[in-house]
């Protein structure tokens, strides 16, 4: 697999309080959006991918297990955080962890941000915006473009550390499980990409990939930013080992390189009948006039 992160803060706010976290080796990605603004978004991010980075390493369990415990432990380490000071209280994120083994994708979400998955030229949303907006919008109630405009777009129901949490517990963690072929591509990125640029021009700009993931990651952002920038932007592109764009896809492969060999000079078709027609009269012709002679 190969794969690029980008993240930028945007032009309205000062902070980033988005974070990632890439571990190709392992098969790990992960987006995280802070909430909370001036009450710690920025550190509940951090402390996200910290604990989520450390859970992991630390387990040899299936993977659901390990993404549960992993989303748990990040959740309670935050909860911690905010109850020791009173300036902290309220802050959480939200985030999308996905472990790629075996030809299969295990998901790990809560909140807003999202996991796309592309493949032979579609695109599909696979994980739930858990918000009120966002629960519209997948119900068909709202459209994309209705979504994006709407003013409560940023409100969420479902976090990480606002308060305790086990790993069992319903309503917290969604996890989906899914075939990651080796000509796909995931991306995980957070919603203030898509609240600024329409799945169409998602896929489109993810199809042009041409074996650079970090040059398809950064210009999924600067779109962002130039359609306003209103919101941190993070994008996570995943892509298989045979993942090609679809403007790849139309170059000849070298097994099937075409050679142009040399045109013979040969007559064929409607003209060719002419041409020999007219060729035959005139010897004809000659042939009487030779005879009468």
């Amino acid at each position: 697999m190969k794969s690029g992160a980008v993240t930028d803060a945007g032009l309205l706010r000062a902070r980033n309080e988005d974070r990632y976290w890439v571990d190709e080796e392992r098969g790990i990605f992960l987006v995280v959006d802070g909430v909370g603004g001036h009450a710690g978004g920025e550190l509940a991010a951090e402390t996200a991918v910290e604990a989520i980075r450390e859970s992991i390493a630390d387990s040899h369990a299936p993977a659901e297990e390990r993404v549960r415990r992993a989303i748990t432990a990040a959740n309670n380490r935050i909860f911690e955080l905010a109850q020791a000071e009173e300036e902290r209280k309220g802050m959480a994120c939200v985030l999308t962890l996905a472990v790629v083994e075996d030809g299969q994708a295990t998901i790990g979400h809560v909140g807003d941000s999202r996991l796309y998955l592309i493949w032979d030229g579609a695109m599909r949303k696979m994980t739930s915006d858990h918000s009120p907006v966002g629960e519209r919008e997948d119900a068909g109630e709202l459209s994309e473009e209705e979504a994006m405009a709407h003013p409560r777009r940023h409100e969420v129901f479902r976090d990480v550390g606002s308060r305790r949490r086990a790993e069992g517990d319903e309503e917290f963690i969604e996890i989906l499980r899914c075939r990651f072929r080796p000509d796909a591509a995931m991306l995980l990125c957070s919603d203030g990409l898509t609240d600024q640029i329409t799945s169409a021009e998602v896929r489109d700009t993810v199809e042009r990939y041409d074996g650079d993931a970090a040059a398809v990651a950064g210009e999924l952002v600067e779109r962002a930013i130039e359609a306003g920038g209103r919101d941190n932007i993070t994008a996570v592109l995943v892509a298989g080992p045979q993942f090609r764009g679809r403007g790849e896809r139309t170059r000849p492969r070298p097994s099937t390189t075409r050679v142009r060999l040399p045109r013979r000079r040969i007559l064929t078709g409607r003209v060719a009948f002419l041409a020999y027609g007219l060729l035959l009269g005139m010897l004809l012709w000659a042939a009487l006039r030779a005879a009468r002679g």
